[in-house]
């Protein structure tokens, strides 16, 4: 076996507080890359939309967020082991992220 093994921990030195949202590429192979995103607060800044060329499936893990999708009335409120797919180009935004609790989420960029 040529490729090295690793072994880690999702929740290891998850920050208590940041000033920006965190980034941690966790695998990058063609057409797919996993991150985990640690989020204390922080949102889209206003008025700005999240438009990405590739699908993102997210499940959030820790906290609580609230995902806003262009053309629709109100936000969807995530909890704890709740997930979105969301299709290239589907403009999105992150409305909220629990101030108390680091919302910790995984998420899946995969070519579509």
């Amino acid at each position: 076996m040529t490729e090295s093994i690793s072994v880690a921990n999702l929740f290891a030195r998850v920050p208590k507080r940041l000033a920006k949202e965190q980034f941690h590429a966790l695998l990058a192979v063609p057409n797919v890359r996993i991150e985990r995103i640690v989020s204390t607060g922080q949102v889209t800044p206003p008025g700005e939309w999240l438009d990405q060329g590739q699908g993102e499936w997210v499940i959030l893990l820790r906290g609580a967020a609230r995902l806003r999708f262009e053309g629709e009335d109100k936000p969807r409120l995530l909890n704890a082991g709740d997930y979105a797919n969301i299709p290239p180009h589907c403009r999105h935004r992150v409305d909220w992220t629990s101030p108390d609790e680091p919302a910790v989420w995984l998420a899946v960029h995969y070519a579509a």
